[in-house]
């Protein structure tokens, strides 16, 4: 299991290093890593909704917990319990955030605008915020 102080602190990690992406110009790789902190996020909201005491690591920690093991931002947001608030209050937001998708790894670099950058990293925040989680 990963516990739950090593998710904060990765989520924390994931968005100083989306910051320090930003900062230098590299704004596709700032959202790309502003996409996992909010995932990772939603991984630490879901163990506090459900009293775990850390997420789900190998196969065999997943046995029977499939529907966890996702990269999927809405598939998460539904399963940590949160998606009525955040979609109810925080929907512009949620909207940024939600057009992530790992396989922006493999897009072209320097195709992601500032303006989008710095928006994908103020509505990660914010929906960090609303999980509960400072950054």
């Amino acid at each position: 299991m990963i516990s739950l102080a090593d998710l904060r602190n990765n989520v924390r990690a994931y968005v100083t290093d989306s910051e320090i992406l930003f900062n230098n110009g590299r704004y596709d790789r700032a959202i790309y890593l502003c996409g996992y902190a909010v995932e990772i996020g939603l991984k630490l909201k879901i163990c506090k909704t459900l009293r775990w005491s850390g997420f789900p690591e190998n196969p065999k920690e997943f046995s029977n917990l499939t529907s966890f093991r996702t990269h999927n931002l809405d598939v998460l947001l539904q399963l940590s319990g949160s998606e009525a608030t955040i979609k109810s209050s925080y929907l512009a937001d949620w909207s940024i955030v939600a057009q992530w998708d790992p396989e922006v790894r493999y897009r072209s670099v320097h195709n992601a605008k500032k303006d989008e950058a710095r928006g994908m990293l103020s509505s990660s925040r914010a929906v960090l915020g609303i999980l509960g989680i400072k950054v």
